[in-house]
């Protein structure tokens, strides 16, 4: 999987008003800022993403996924 793929699978799933991901094909990170995370804890933002890739955690086609999570009002506090 590549990095656009994995892009296109979460943002088909969660609607993104930024999303930037890296890795090597296993071990990605991600920052997504999305308004569905309003009112969410980090844990509940998380879940939101993995929901996204389905049987892809499952299978270990995306075996890790570091994340950042913020609303749209988080994300332009960060500059």
């Amino acid at each position: 999987m590549t990095a656009e793929e994995l892009q296109s699978i979460i943002a088909a799933g969660l609607a993104c008003d930024h999303i930037e991901v890296a890795g090597d094909g296993r071990h990605w990170s991600a920052v997504i800022v999305s308004p569905e995370f309003e009112g969410k804890r980090a844990i509940q933002r998380h879940q939101r993403v993995y929901a996204t890739l389905g049987a892809r955690i499952h299978t270990d086609e995306v075996h890790a996924l570091s994340m950042k999570t913020y609303t749209p009002a988080e994300w332009a506090a960060q500059g």
